[in-house]
């Protein structure tokens, strides 16, 4: 029972059948109590005393009896009903007298004639309905002890039973409404609270302790909450990475153009020399705030990306060959493996950085004379791209914090050692962005990336 909805629909539904079976059970004990009272055990007495006065005085002496006694009990009324239908004093029959009339003439034999197989001698006769008295003639008159406030609820109209059955229904849900609130408002309190504390920049709060064990709406909510929260924390520790590694990648370059002014301004300095290594440096730093600014349009915005559809070998094409011009040095080779035969719905220069910064990594770091393998792989899925190298690899604890800004493997941050260190974080917000991933592994002798496209980013 997970569903929160389910949970409140049996609480309410066992809430109502406890009610009504505790209502009923009210009923049947207070009515039989009432019909058992000494006022109800009096009706008998009451026939055979009008049974009497008819045999003596007639229906005049009846009449009499009838007027002086009709007001005899507190909570009842008496009526004969003579053969007519009407009572002997001429009063209108309440409804529920009528009804009751009714259904004591149903109790008959199909010959139309009360039941007298068991009735004393005399002229008094008892019904399993009413009873019976009867006059010399042969008359015959039904005396009805009825309650003098009918209710339409019958026996429910009772006080005692009404009285009773309101009180339990207020007990049984006052105790189901309170523990329905309590269950419902105890998690939405902790996640408001839990809401405030991230407002004043607590991102250390968690709301989901102590729901473990239920599975409801309210639980998964507060379960999103706290990793919810969780990717906030990630995200300002990011931020805050982020800034402290732009801070040190800027502060190397202009450090190097310091030194290379204060050489500038020295006698007889080599002032050709120190201007070719500040444009150097200027080049370095504006090609690293260029690079900042597309990871941040890439993180920062939502903005749909311009589309294109253009043929993915093609760009893949463009690229080896331009891998294969910068490999010629060391004398690395890129051999492509398979083709994409597709056309790719994207953005084409974020897609074409994307791959490019892989495979320019896998040329740096492969090894003299080793070349680098570009498999292409088309499934149903969608679009794979591996770019393997036979460089040293990565450490297994690494292999995901690599797509970071400026994370590298090495210790030294020192340019040689892998770049200004955004490329693969380009990269995997650049797949991303296309519905695809970028993925990093070790394999026997090398290291690979793989990026995936999916079928939805391939034009049809």
């Amino acid at each position: 029972m997970h569903s929160l909805f389910l949970r409140i629909f049996l609480l309410f539904w066992l809430a109502m059948a406890l009610i009504v079976g505790a209502s009923m059970a009210t009923t049947f004990t207070i009515a039989s109590r009432e019909y058992e009272s000494p006022e109800t055990q009096r009706r008998p007495q009451v026939a055979i005393r009008a049974s009497e006065v008819l045999a003596r005085g007639g229906v005049s002496a009846l009449k009499n009896w009838l007027d002086s006694n009709k007001n005899s009990f507190p909570s009842r009324d008496l009526y004969i009903i003579g053969p007519d239908g009407h009572d002997l004093l001429g009063r209108r029959l309440p409804d529920i007298v009528a009804r009751h009339l009714d259904y004591f003439n149903r109790d008959l034999v199909p010959g139309g004639e009360p039941h007298e197989l068991n009735a004393p001698p005399g002229n008094y006769r008892p019904s399993r309905s009413a009873p019976q008295i009867v006059a010399a003639d042969g008359t015959v008159y039904t005396v009805l002890f009825t309650a003098r406030r009918p209710s339409i609820f019958g026996a429910l109209g009772l006080p005692a039973i009404s009285s009773t059955i309101l009180a339990i229904a207020l007990i049984v849900s006052a105790l189901a409404s309170w523990w329905l609130a309590e269950h419902l408002t105890a998690p939405i309190r902790r996640i408001q609270a839990g809401a405030r504390s991230l407002t004043l920049e607590n991102l250390d709060v968690r709301v989901s302790a102590g729901l473990e064990d239920r599975k409801d709406e309210l639980a998964v909510l507060a379960r999103d909450f706290d990793a919810m929260a969780d990717q906030l924390r990630a995200s300002r520790g990011a931020v805050t990475r982020l800034l402290r590694d732009i801070s040190h990648e800027l502060r190397s370059p202009l450090a190097r153009m310091r030194v290379a002014l204060g050489l500038a301004r020295q006698p007889n300095a080599d002032l050709a020399r120190q201007l070719d290594r500040l444009e150097r440096e200027v080049e370095r730093l504006d090609s690293m705030i260029g690079q900042v600014l597309k990871l941040a349009r890439l993180n920062g915005t939502e903005a749909t990306l311009a589309k294109e559809s253009f043929e993915l070998d093609d760009v893949i094409e463009e690229l080896v060959r331009d891998a294969n011009f910068e490999g010629a040095v060391k004398d690395c080779k890129v051999n492509v493996r398979g083709d994409a035969h597709a056309a790719v719905m994207g953005n084409r220069e974020l897609l074409r950085s994307a791959i490019e910064n892989v495979l320019r990594n896998a040329v740096r770091y492969s090894p003299q004379a080793t070349p680098v393998e570009v498999d292409i792989e088309r499934a149903p899925q969608g679009l794979e791209i591996a770019i393997r190298d036979r460089g040293p690899g990565v450490p297994a604890a690494d292999l995901e914090r690599i797509f970071e800004p400026f994370y590298r493997v090495a210790e030294s941050r020192d340019r040689d050692s892998g770049g200004e260190g955004i490329g693969l974080a380009i990269t995997s917000q650049v797949m991303k962005a296309h519905g695809g991933s970028a993925r990093a592994a070790n394999r026997p002798g090398g290291f690979e990336i793989r990026l995936s496209l999916p079928a939805t980013a391939l034009a049809v």
